[in-house]
């Protein structure tokens, strides 16, 4: 099996050389680019399974970057790890929301962002589970990975297809933020609650189509729920 991937998308040299030397040792083959623009064509040309994106880059941001990766059909699911100098709670949300599937803060633990890298390669569907699950009107291909409700495909990142696969193997359970990070990230991840609350807001948005029932369930102080009842 072919080792894989990681397309590391940072201007700083020595913080590339260290990197590169990092994943290579862990058994991971690098590739590199220095803006944004190159990020783009190595992505077309060399398909990585996973982008270490930095959020400050010439000529064109990272957050722009994960912007165009997450528009075309192509690269829509492809894993993103957003690098970043920024510390702020505003900052981390915005690149979620911009696409990322993780964030990491700049300077980091090696072994912190390696595990997150195993974590994220995990989630991908780089290895699915056979089969396929059911729940109200929607239908989920795990080998194929593949979501559709009401005939219509459903477009999600690795991080929004787990979330899915998880809930719809415990349909009208609550779990709480806790819970869903320990069975989705890995209780030896680190990653704040309010992540989840990111995901769950891009989750409903691919999910829920106009005068479709809204099926993620908030409960105040507990959590969420896949479930047909309303909110409350």
């Amino acid at each position: 099996m072919m080792k894989p991937l990681i397309l590391v998308v940072e201007d700083e040299a020595p913080l590339v050389t260290m990197l590169r030397y990092n994943l290579e040792k862990q058994g991971f083959r690098v590739e590199e680019a220095t803006d944004g623009q190159e990020a783009l064509t190595k992505i077309a040309e060399v398909k990585p399974d996973l982008v270490l994106l930095d959020w400050m880059l010439p000529a064109m941001s990272g957050i722009e970057v994960c912007r165009q990766i997450r528009r075309k059909p192509g690269t829509r699911d492809l894993p993103v790890i957003m690098v970043t100098a920024r510390a702020e709670d505003a900052d981390a949300v915005r690149g979620l929301n911009t696409g990322a599937d993780d964030y990491i803060t700049k300077p980091f633990p090696m072994e912190t962002l390696l595990a997150r890298i195993r974590a994220l390669l995990r989630r991908s569907g780089a290895t699915p589970a056979k089969g396929t699950l059911k729940f109200h009107d929607i239908t989920m291909d795990l080998a194929a990975h593949r979501v559709q409700r009401q005939g219509r495909s459903v477009h999600l990142g690795p991080t929004e297809f787990r979330l899915l696969e998880f809930f719809m193997q415990h349909a009208g359970r609550v779990f709480s933020r806790e819970e869903l990070l320990d069975a989705v990230w890995g209780p030896d991840i680190h990653v704040e609650p309010r992540t989840v609350d990111v995901h769950i807001r891009r989750l409903r948005k691919s999910l829920n189509g106009p005068d479709e029932l809204d099926v993620i369930r908030t409960v105040r102080a507990a959590g969420y729920a896949l479930d047909t009842e309303p909110s409350g």
